[in-house]
């Protein structure tokens, strides 16, 4: 039997696309939407048995405040958090807000389909494979993020460190390039140089990394400075 279900994202193409594929499987979408500010207004009073929350920054104070929400006023509505692999507290920050799983926002639509359904039998729908990553974390954590941040950010040149923040905010490349004063297709080739800069693949993951490593909270800083350089002797 089909869930019915709402998709919440602030990226409206991803939560469409998401939307078209599990229709297509034969699941009742009553809405895909974009607005993060009125999730929780949207999701009680459509009253879905599953609601797909879709979010860039699963560890970003708040970001999660909309789950509370929803499970205070509809407790029946199952919340699944679509996002990038997140730190351990990103994780824990989801579950301690009431949602009942964690899909990363590449999963195939089989993965995010099992997700739905144990979700919605009142299972934890969590990867294995995603908690163990998050224990390893903890047991072995990474650089401090203000670190990896100042290194990513002197990769960037400053119109690129500009794009970024465009594509963190969501902006596409039309909007970027009407922001900046160029050409779309010069904008195009920024968001491009930056993605491989940054080592990845899709805007999405740009933000998400951005956000994780604090590179925009550098970025809004001002310049990092350069180690000083030795003359000749």
């Amino acid at each position: 039997m089909g869930v019915r279900l709402m998709v919440v994202d602030d990226h409206r193409l991803l939560a469409e696309a998401l939307a078209s594929a599990l229709k297509l499987r034969g699941h009742r979408v009553l809405a895909a939407a974009a607005p993060s500010a009125g999730a929780a207004d949207l999701v009680v009073s459509r009253a879905p048995e599953v609601c797909l929350l879709g979010t860039a920054t699963p560890a970003e104070p708040g970001v999660f405040d909309p789950i509370v929400r929803i499970k205070r006023d509809r407790p029946q509505v199952a919340v699944v958090v679509l996002g990038p692999v997140p730190s351990p507290l990103g994780i824990a920050a989801a579950f301690a807000a009431g949602a009942s799983g964690y899909v990363r926002h590449n999963e195939r639509i089989e993965g995010v389909e099992r997700a739905m359904m144990k979700a919605r039998a009142g299972e934890a729908a969590v990867d294995p494979q995603l908690l163990q990553g998050a224990f390893t974390e903890l047991l072995n954590p990474a650089a401090q993020p203000d670190d990896e941040g100042a290194r990513l950010l002197q990769l960037l040149t400053p119109r690129e460190v500009e794009v970024l923040v465009r594509v963190a905010e969501g902006e596409d490349t039309r909007l970027i390039a009407a922001g900046m004063g160029i050409a779309p297709s010069t904008a195009r080739t920024h968001v491009q140089r930056v993605l491989m800069k940054l080592g990845v693949g899709s805007r999405l993951e740009a933000a998400a990394l951005a956000a994780r490593t604090g590179l925009l909270d550098r970025a809004a800083a001002g310049p990092v400075p350069l180690p000083p350089q030795r003359g000749p002797a």
